[in-house]
């Protein structure tokens, strides 16, 4: 199992710090959150690609449907050139609460979903370069002669990551389609359950993913939540996870205030050593 920190909040400064702390302390993969309006992920993470060298870097998560899917490849594309290889992008329908409906962007579900769809196309198809064109019902592309960002560093392609809903046929689909599959756990009546999934839910979404993924494909299941150093109790969810087939787990404290207390749980490691 491979370690990510998920930063909850902070500026490109405080993304770098925190970046260089977690690739000293161990830790696999370092995240930031990306919205359509606050400070901007791809910055923050060039400014942590300039201080690190090993540790992963992506976002958690880009709500595809709400942005411009050419701009975000030629980010991930310049970005993945930047850090020699080390970039993951992350996808979701995106979260309505987050407020970007204000901006006059789809809240709707269902075309959101067709956009996320239609954008992963769009992404994945400049990524392979020019002559590109792509027809659909949200997105036409032409080809163009300008400039194209650079050739990906990682083929054959920067890994994707996708949110997908248990048990929703059509959304885990599409989450296997790409490179790893974030889950979303869903009860009978179609409404995103709160908390960390039972154990049983965890087992079968993964042996799901096993039954519709080659084995020779690499494939990342990835779980999230929150540990304390200083309460091995709280680790027995990792280990459990892991033991269930989980391939990364994202320390995700999203109710944390202040920096000091987020530096400080960077500095004492993954749950995992």
């Amino acid at each position: 199992m491979k370690y990510g920190f998920v930063l909850p909040f902070g500026d490109a400064r405080l993304a770098a710090d925190c970046a260089q702390q977690a690739e000293s302390a161990g830790w696999d993969g370092f995240f930031v959150w990306e919205a359509v309006w606050g400070v901007d992920p791809w910055i923050s993470l060039t400014a942590a690609a300039m201080v690190t060298k090993t540790i992963r870097l992506g976002t958690m998560l880009t709500p595809l449907p709400v942005l411009s899917p050419w701009k975000i490849a030629s980010e991930t594309a310049t970005l993945d050139n930047l850090s020699a290889g080390r970039v993951i992008l992350s996808v979701g329908l995106g979260a309505p609460e987050t407020g970007f409906g204000n901006f006059g962007l789809p809240t709707d579900r269902k075309i959101r979903a067709e956009k996320l769809d239609e954008g992963l196309d769009v992404l994945t198809g400049l990524w392979q370069g020019q002559p590109f064109q792509y027809s659909g019902k949200h997105y036409q592309l032409k080809p163009n002669e300008f400039t194209a960002a650079p050739k990906l560093m990682q083929q054959p392609r920067i890994p994707i990551w996708v949110v997908g809903a248990w048990p929703k046929e059509k959304s885990l689909q599409r989450a296997l389609k790409y490179d790893g599959i974030l889950p979303n756990f869903f009860d009978t009546d179609g409404k995103a359950k709160l908390g960390s999934p039972v154990l049983e839910e965890v087992q079968s979404m993964i042996a799901y993913v096993h039954q519709h993924v080659d084995p020779d494909r690499q494939y990342d299941i990835i779980l999230e939540g929150e540990t304390n150093p200083d309460k091995p109790e709280s680790l027995e969810i990792v280990r459990t996870y892991q033991a269930a087939g989980a391939t990364w787990w994202i320390e995700a404290s999203w109710n944390a205030k202040d920096p000091d207390q987020i530096i400080e749980r960077l500095q004492a490691g993954p749950p995992g050593i």
